[in-house]
């Protein structure tokens, strides 16, 4: 089924206008969207001076603040909240959109925005880049780039399902603070129903995109016993972590402009690979140590959800003593089997022939 018009519809993509690199530019339309969410929206209890503040930057939301406006605003966090949100506005509007603003951030080894904005950040280009998509798997493995998932095994399946609904869902079983009194009072179980991404539910995704309801299968090799103590492993065509590798491709290119391949893989038996670079803090740490023969005991060699490599296109795009050599990424989670992806390492990280 192809995608509709418009999924994720609540990440301000259709406010974006395009430059002629095909890069997003930030209006005022998505600078009054991100005056809705929920950090900056006024509540009951707003002060009259951060009603004034807000309306008038909903009116005109590019224009200068006063800093005896900000003052003027009673509630800490309030006050705080506008501060960091005139800081990324003006960060966008100084960058020229959303791609020079992401990279010049993550370049400076000085990130001052909170993540809740560089994931909003991220979510946009990645619709971006889906535009016309019509492959709800990888719709749903680009999520991994800007929302922790969970990740368990269950009847055999590596499962990825978002954090926050997962957690949500846990203690409240969905029914918000009702749900929470039910399941302290022991009155109500929490009942998880959420379906694995599959072909045939597929069409349903894009309607429930904004839910982040499906699970995501992440097994890449399925193992069959076979009579006489044999088995028989294959590796899945479409799995969630080929999909994966498919958006980080996407990624990529869009920004440094260089086509390169990704493929899963169970492990890596190059005994003398000459480049890594992990998706996440925890693959970072243990390919780190591999690379320089550090053990690495079993737990968390665990944690690795996969391994992928990396080839680039054109070879002449890389550094000249690596030119030709596979790239290793790896991804893995944290103790308590949470990922979180940071796909600015993609960009930072590559042995580039030069910078991009």
């Amino acid at each position: 089924m192809t995608a509709p018009a418009d999924f994720w519809p609540g990440c301000g993509f259709q406010a974006l206008a395009r430059d002629t690199r095909g890069w997003l530019v930030p209006t005022d339309a998505y600078l009054q969207w991100l005056l809705t969410r929920p950090e900056l929206a006024l509540v009951p209890e707003s002060c009259p001076s951060e009603v004034a503040l807000h309306e008038s930057l909903a009116a005109s939301p590019a224009r200068s603040v006063a800093p005896q406006e900000l003052a003027a605003v009673q509630d800490s966090d309030a006050r705080e909240n506008y501060t960091v949100f005139l800081r990324f506005r003006d960060a966008l509007m100084e960058a020229g959109s959303l791609e020079a603003c992401y990279l010049q951030l993550m370049r400076s080894g000085a990130v001052n925005i909170p993540a809740v904005f560089i994931d909003a950040m991220v979510q946009a280009v990645l619709r971006h880049l889906l535009d016309r998509c019509d492959d709800a798997m990888e719709a749903r493995a680009a999520e991994m780039l800007f929302r922790p998932q969970r990740i368990a095994q269950q009847s055999g399946q590596m499962l990825a399902g978002d954090r926050t609904t997962l957690d949500l869902l846990n203690e409240t079983a969905g029914l918000g603070d009702v749900g929470r009194l039910l399941l302290q009072s022991g009155a109500l179980q929490p009942a998880i129903d959420l379906q694995v991404l599959t072909a045939d539910n597929a069409p349903l995704y894009w309607a429930q995109s904004d839910r982040h309801h499906f699970l995501l299968d992440l097994t890449h090799e399925l193992t069959q016993d076979l009579s006489h103590g044999l088995t028989f492993k294959m590796t899945r065509a479409r799995s969630g972590l080929k999909a994966l590798s498919g958006v980080l491709e996407r990624w990529v290119l869009h920004f440094l402009g260089v086509q390169v391949h990704i493929e899963p893989v169970r492990q890596v038996t190059d005994s003398a690979w000459r480049w890594h670079v992990g998706l996440d803090v925890e693959s970072t740490a243990i390919l780190n140590d591999l690379y320089e023969d550090r053990p690495v005991d079993a737990d968390r060699m665990a944690r690795l959800v996969s391994l992928f490599t990396l080839a680039f296109a054109n070879p002449a795009e890389m550094r000249a003593d690596v030119a030709g050599k596979p790239v290793y990424l790896g991804l893995a989670t944290t103790a308590e089997g949470v990922v979180r992806i940071k796909p600015q390492n993609l960009l930072l990280n590559l042995p580039l022939a030069s910078s991009s």
